[in-house]
C-alpha cells in the first residue's frame, strides 16, 4: 500500500479521492469514515489475488459490496489475530472429565454456558451472560482445566495470554503488551481469553513499584473496554493467591463473576479417575476401593501425575518381561503412596477463608 494512501486525510479531501475515483460523492464524514475501508479492501484484495489492485477497482468493489467487504475484512483480521495469539480448538468431551457434582461445575454450566448457548431466552428475560471471570484455588485444583472445559463446551476459540508473553520486550513494557494484546482479543468472536497466574500482572497496588501499578492501572483500563464490546468474548483469569490482587478488580463493576474453585469429593475423583483409566490398558479395577484409598488432598493435577506414573511403571513392566501388562488396582495401590498431595489442611482452611471472603457469583 502506497504511503501516500495511508496518511490520514481530511473529510474533504476524502470526499474529493472517493468522488474522483467512482464518481459517488459523499458528505465529508460519511467519506472520512468510507476511506480507510476502502484502503482496507484494496489491501484485502491484493492478497487474495496475489498482485496489486488498483484502488479505482477497489474503490467501485467495496462501494458495491459494502456490507460483505467489511464483513469480510473483519474475518480475515480475526484469522490473522487468532493465528498470532496461538489459539487453540478444545474437545467437547473435556466437559464430561468434570463431576457434576463439583460445586464450579454447576456454578458454570448455570451463570455461564446455559446463558451464552441458549441466547434467545436469556435476551427474553434480560439474562446478561458473564464476560468476565476469576478463578481461584489451591494450586492444581483444575483452573486451568475449567476455563478450558468452557472453551470446548461452547465451541470457542482458547487463547492462553501467559504472564511471559507480556514480559518478552522487559517489565517497562508490560503494560504496553497488554494493551496491544487486550485490543487485538476485542475484535476476536466467539474467545476464551485466559490469563493464569493473574496476581503477576494484577497485583494489589498498596506496596507496589512504579511498574507493577502501572500494570495494574493498564488493566483495570482495559476491563470495561473488553466488556462493552457486543461481541461473544469471555475472559477469564485465575489464580492461586486471590488475596494478592488488587481491590479495585475485586469490586462489583470488573469482574462479573469470581468462583472458587477446590479439592474433590468422593465422586468428583471417580469422575477423573474413570477418565484417566480408560486411556490405560487395564485388567481388573476396584474404582470404589482406589477412590477410598485417595483421601481428599489430591487434586486434579495430582491424579494425573499419578497416572502418568501408572502409565510408565506398566511400560517399563511389559518392556521387561515381554509379557502383556493389565494395570490393576493393586498397580495403582502400590503407586499411590509414592505421590506427595498439594493440598495441606492449612491451605484447605485458608481456601476456605478466602471462599467467604471474596466468592461472588
Amino acid at each position: 500500500m502506497n504511503e501516500d494512501l495511508t496518511e490520514a486525510l481530511s473529510p474533504e479531501l476524502c470526499v474529493s479521492k472517493i468522488f474522483e475515483i467512482s464518481g459517488t460523492k459523499f458528505d465529508p464524514d460519511a467519506a472520512a469514515d468510507l476511506w480507510p475501508r476502502i484502503l482496507q479492501h484494496k489491501w484485502l484484495m491484493s492478497e487474495k489475488l496475489r498482485r496489486d489492485v488498483g484502488l479505482r477497482v477497489a474503490c467501485i468493489d467495496f462501494l458495491e459490496n459494502i456490507e460483505q467487504a467489511s464483513e469480510e475484512y473483519l474475518a480475515y483480521k480475526r484469522r490473522d489475530i487468532l493465528n498470532e495469539m496461538g489459539a487453540q480448538t478444545i474437545r467437547k468431551e473435556i466437559w464430561d472429565t468434570i463431576s457434576d457434582s463439583q460445586p464450579p461445575k454447576q456454578l458454570v454450566q448455570r451463570k455461564i454456558i446455559l446463558p451464552l448457548t441458549e441466547l434467545g431466552l436469556s435476551k427474553k428475560h434480560g439474562v446478561v451472560p458473564p464476560k468476565t471471570i476469576i478463578f481461584f484455588g489451591p494450586p492444581g485444583t483444575g483452573k486451568t482445566h475449567f476455563a478450558k472445559a468452557i472453551a470446548g463446551a461452547l465451541s470457542w476459540w482458547f487463547i492462553e495470554i501467559a504472564p511471559s508473553m507480556l514480559m518478552v520486550d522487559g517489565t517497562e513494557k508490560v503494560g504496553a503488551n497488554l494493551r496491544i494484546i487486550m485490543e487485538k482479543a476485542r475484535n476476536l468472536e466467539e474467545a476464551i481469553i485466559f490469563i493464569d497466574e493473574f496476581e503477576e500482572i494484577a497485583g494489589s497496588r498498596d506496596d507496589a513499584s512504579r511498574v507493577d501499578k502501572s500494570i495494574t492501572n493498564e488493566f483495570l483500563k482495559q476491563v470495561p473496554q473488553l466488556k462493552n464490546q457486543g461481541n461473544k468474548i469471555l475472559l477469564i483469569c485465575a489464580t492461586n493467591y486471590i488475596r494478592q490482587l488488587d481491590t479495585a478488580l475485586l469490586r462489583p463493576g470488573r469482574f462479573d463473576c469470581i468462583i472458587p474453585v477446590g479439592g474433590l469429593n468422593e465422586d468428583e475423583r471417580k469422575t477423573i479417575l474413570q477418565h484417566y483409566l480408560s486411556k490405560l490398558h487395564t485388567g481388573e479395577i476396584d474404582l470404589d476401593r482406589i477412590v477410598k484409598k485417595m483421601t481428599s488432598p489430591f487434586t486434579p493435577a495430582d491424579m494425573e501425575y499419578l497416572f502418568q506414573q501408572v502409565a510408565q511403571f506398566a511400560f517399563e513392566q511389559e518392556l521387561a518381561t515381554k509379557q502383556d501388562y493389565q494395570v490393576t488396582t493393586d498397580t495403582i495401590f502400590e503407586i499411590i503412596p509414592k505421590i506427595r498431595p498439594s493440598l495441606t489442611d492449612e491451605i484447605i482452611t485458608e481456601f476456605e477463608k478466602d471462599s467467604v471472603t471474596y466468592s461472588r457469583f
